[in-house]
């Protein structure tokens, strides 16, 4: 095998592998989407049911709190809600704070 072959040949061997990763990166990255938009959606759906709940309208403050700082204000308004919340709905007791605070504040 001379020089030009060889090149041709690596060459060929990097694009399938950068093809295989490429269609790799694609479906882990549709994955993720689809689970977040799932978890999304199905929070969605509670906020929406418990929007007139005393408690999750109390932690609105706190809720406003804790996503301004990132998580680091926890107040005890918000923590009753979303314990509340997890009660309520227990699919969701797996979903980050973050995001549930984030829904209390859509409603």
């Amino acid at each position: 095998m001379n020089l030009k072959q060889s090149l041709i040949t690596g060459l060929l061997c990097f694009g399938i592998t950068a093809g295989a990763s490429a269609t790799s990166l694609v479906a882990t990255t549709d994955a993720l989407v689809g689970a977040v938009a799932s978890t999304t959606e199905a929070v969605s759906d509670i906020s929406s049911s418990l929007r007139d709940s005393k408690v999750v309208r109390a932690a609105r403050d706190d809720a406003a709190s804790f996503v301004a700082s990132n998580g680091v204000i926890r107040g005890a308004r918000l923590e009753t809600a979303l314990i509340h919340i997890r009660q309520q709905a227990p699919e969701l007791a797996k979903t980050e704070d973050m995001q549930l605070a984030q829904a209390i504040l859509s409603r």
